[in-house]
């Protein structure tokens, strides 16, 4: 790893600079911000190389597998971020949603918030409503007589399997992430070069 900036190449430093330009575009809209641990305080410099190696990884797998970006902090702030820009964000706002709501043990709670999910996504003409068949929609609305942690979980894979099947080929060949998946490929190089090009300290 390159210690200093002076022995960090410059080529390095102008890549890093500009691959954290490039996930700007996606982040600087996205009301995750302030959810993707280290990214918007992340600082490119010599000492940071191990840490742009892992974002570049992670970057590069969001094109891997659908589980992969879902699973990502920066890949779901990308990803919603890219999904405002075409005013299809409801989908995936309604699963992180029912992510969140899987993790309530309080029963009182549990009912609450599934008929605030159901208001918002479900119902129709709800303000965010999700593109669902009115059979799914009609036994969402059952599921909620009795709420549990599985009640929207019918509704949730078919956004998710129209999400997979859909929005996300459009996001992978959006020219932002495509260029910043090229941007994540060299700064890895880079980090790469700079770790065979680190001067030996005996």
């Amino acid at each position: 790893m390159c210690r200093t900036l002076a022995t960090f190449p410059t080529t390095c430093l102008e890549r890093a600079k500009e691959f954290k330009t490039r996930l700007g575009i996606f982040l600087h809209k996205s009301e995750l911000g302030s959810d993707t641990g280290s990214v918007g305080k992340f600082e490119w410099g010599s000492k940071h190389s191990k840490e742009s190696r892992i974002f570049s990884e992670d970057v590069l797998g969001w094109k891997e597998s659908f589980d992969l970006l879902l699973s990502s902090k920066n890949g779901v702030a990308a990803f919603r971020a890219f999904l405002k820009t075409e005013f299809s964000e409801e989908n995936l706002e309604f699963w992180l949603a029912c992510e969140e709501f899987k993790k309530i043990r309080s029963a009182s709670k549990l009912v609450s918030r599934a008929q605030r999910i159901f208001d918002e996504f479900i119902r129709s003409e709800a303000p965010k409503e999700v593109n669902i068949d009115h059979e799914t929609r009609e036994l969402t609305r059952t599921n909620l007589q009795t709420a549990t942690a599985m009640c929207f979980d019918v509704a949730q894979g078919k956004t998710r399997t129209l999400m997979e099947k859909d929005s996300y080929p459009r996001f992978l060949r959006s020219p932002a992430y495509r260029d910043l998946a090229a941007q994540a490929l060299a700064s890895s190089t880079s980090t790469s070069t700079c770790s065979l090009a680190e001067p030996s300290h005996t």
